[in-house]
């Protein structure tokens, strides 16, 4: 099998602003969306096409928007002048550490991701609109976008209408967005700001500092089908775009590969069994879902082979 060495990706931030202070409501529906078929991974990384979209016309996929191969030069890492277009060709929300908080969620910049308390769950609207805007972007897509999304489940992600018309991304039925004030990754300079606004976690609530190591298997969920396909990523967190990290994307076969050193962290799209040494032999574990820290599974040294499940 051959990986993949992924580059630095890029940060969608499509325009708005927001203020601390109570926020004009604007008429919006639920934009929670209707599951689609998901993008699988060739043994390179590359994504593979697939025309299916829910009714906002944002393309998912599996993986990160390196193991995709995303344009570097647009979507989340788009410089600040480039054309609004170009921004909009894709977003990433991750799974990550934002400054001690995990799981956090970041974008394909780094940059951590926010919740509006003032925002109804499941409302449909965002509040936060006008000068609101300026200070907290708010996350949005455009027909066309690709949506990544490594560490979520594609149930929690949904979307709202905007008061200016513009679709904004929301987990767990919150509206989510960025702030101004963080300039790298890891800042956290929005959280508890007027205590109402909050780093948000996979699921769309508040992210909290980590929870001890486990080495309890995950039981799979029942009726998991076998895997078709795996991304495998050297860090933890699906971080492949920080130092020497990569990710590369296999397809599970009911025979034994072997992974070319250890991988901490994957998303899957069916049961896949994974082993801590070469040649399936070692310490296993069944999975069935995404895995941000392979650790937690009782895999310090991460996944160095794999099998159907």
């Amino acid at each position: 099998m051959r990986r993949k060495q992924v580059g630095i990706v890029a940060a969608l931030i499509t325009a708005g602003a927001v203020t601390l202070t109570a926020c004009g409501s604007g008429a919006a529906q639920s934009g929670t969306a209707a599951p689609v078929q998901e993008q699988t991974q060739t043994q390179t990384g590359a994504q593979q096409q697939d025309p299916d979209r829910d009714k906002s016309g944002v393309d998912f996929l599996r993986g990160s928007a390196n193991s995709n191969r995303a344009d570097r030069s647009a979507g989340d890492r788009a410089p600040d002048n480039a054309a609004p277009e170009v921004k909009a060709k894709w977003v990433e929300l991750r799974v990550a550490n934002a400054g001690g908080l995990e799981p956090a969620v970041v974008n394909g910049n780094g940059r951590t991701v926010y919740w509006f308390s003032d925002d109804p769950v499941n409302g449909g609207v965002s509040t936060c609109n006008g000068d609101c805007e300026k200070q907290w972007p708010p996350i949005t897509v455009t027909k066309g976008t690709k949506l990544f999304f490594p560490g979520i489940k594609r149930e929690d992600i949904g979307f709202v209408k905007r008061a200016d018309g513009r679709v904004q991304v929301a987990l767990g039925g919150r509206p989510v967005y960025l702030f101004a004030k963080d300039q790298k990754p890891g800042d956290i300079l929005g959280q508890n700001v007027g205590n109402r606004w909050f780093v948000t976690n996979p699921e769309g609530k508040r992210a909290t500092a980590p929870a001890p190591p486990t080495t309890t298997q995950p039981a799979p969920p029942a009726g998991a089908g076998p895997a078709g396909s795996v991304t495998f990523f050297t860090g933890k967190n699906f971080d492949d775009f920080s130092g020497d990290n990569f990710a590369t994307g296999v397809r599970v076969e009911a025979t034994c590969a072997d992974l070319q050193g250890g991988f901490r962290s994957l998303t899957t799209d069916g049961a896949v069994k994974i082993w801590s040494e070469p040649g399936c032999k070692g310490r296993s574990a069944v999975v069935a879902d995404d895995v941000r820290d392979t650790a937690e599974l009782g895999f310090p040294a991460g996944v160095k082979s794999y099998v159907r499940a």
